[in-house]
């Protein structure tokens, strides 16, 4: 979080000059601050309020910079969550919480480049990856309750009032999670979810040519946010910009991914692959 601030103020230290105020001093005496207000906002000790960041915004001649301020303090708190401070009480935790997202989500855009989606999953799919974080991160095994909440979210899949738009790499058609008779289930559960009016699946192909190549996973909720799954933490990205980028990183992942009858190809090749 301080790492977080830092970077902020930094920002915004950019942007007073850019504005033509070479100094905090004269930035602060312009806003009607104390000097040291300007420095500790710019060296990451203070965090800003909306009416510091806007004094920024207005002061500096850079109003469209105002959203994305204010999404980047808000954004702070969250943005950088360690699996292990997320994981301390269990997996059901991390499933309730993100429940209020899901369901007042309208448009989900989903791309996972190594494991099926968790609203595509099946159970003992499911069961099987969380088996493996609560080893890898020994934490509290909550594992069916967490299955549960996980399973309760796909509801929302039977809502023909949203719309999800989902990109699966065909590595992750591949990637073994529990036996043959688990990935075949699996496997044959997107098929299932794939004729769904309200669901678009793309899988990419490992033969595609490639002109996108994010390095993980991303989950854009509507245009509000975006959530990130690396290694050790997740990501939560707020800022109206960061979250356009990634929206069009999806849109041009979609035009090398195929859909329809060439899509279930895809996925009826990985299912008699099992065999």
């Amino acid at each position: 979080m301080q790492e977080a601030r830092r970077a902020l103020g930094g920002r915004l230290r950019e942007i007073r000059k850019a504005g033509g105020f070479r100094t905090a001093r004269a930035f602060a005496a312009r806003a009607g601050w104390s000097e040291s207000k300007a420095s500790r906002i710019e060296n990451g000790i203070t965090q800003p309020s909306e009416d510091d960041l806007l004094a920024y915004a207005e002061l500096c001649r850079a109003p469209d910079l105002y959203g994305d301020l204010v999404a980047t303090v808000h954004g702070i708190e969250e943005m950088y969550v360690e699996w292990r401070r997320l994981h301390r009480d269990g997996l059901r935790p991390v499933q309730e919480s993100l429940v209020p997202l899901t369901e007042r989500t309208r448009h989900f855009r989903i791309y996972e480049p190594g494991v099926i989606p968790g609203l595509l999953q099946t159970p003992d799919y499911a069961r099987s990856i969380m088996g493996r974080i609560i080893a890898f991160w020994d934490i509290p095994d909550d594992t069916e309750a967490a299955v549960a909440v996980r399973m309760g979210r796909q509801q929302v899949l039977r809502d023909a009032g949203r719309q999800f738009g989902i990109l699966i790499e065909e590595t992750a058609l591949r990637s073994r999670f529990g036996d043959a008779e688990v990935m075949a289930t699996q496997l044959g559960h997107l098929l299932t979810v794939s004729v769904l009016q309200q669901v678009s699946l793309g899988i990419v192909p490992m033969t595609a040519d490639r002109t996108m190549w994010p390095l993980e996973g991303f989950w854009i909720y509507d245009d509000e946010q975006v959530l990130i799954e690396l290694a050790t933490a997740q990501i939560t990205i707020k800022q109206p910009s960061e979250v356009a980028t990634y929206t069009r990183m999806f849109a041009e992942m979609a035009q090398i991914a195929v859909f329809g009858k060439a899509a279930r190809a895809l996925i009826t090749e990985a299912i008699n692959a099992l065999e």
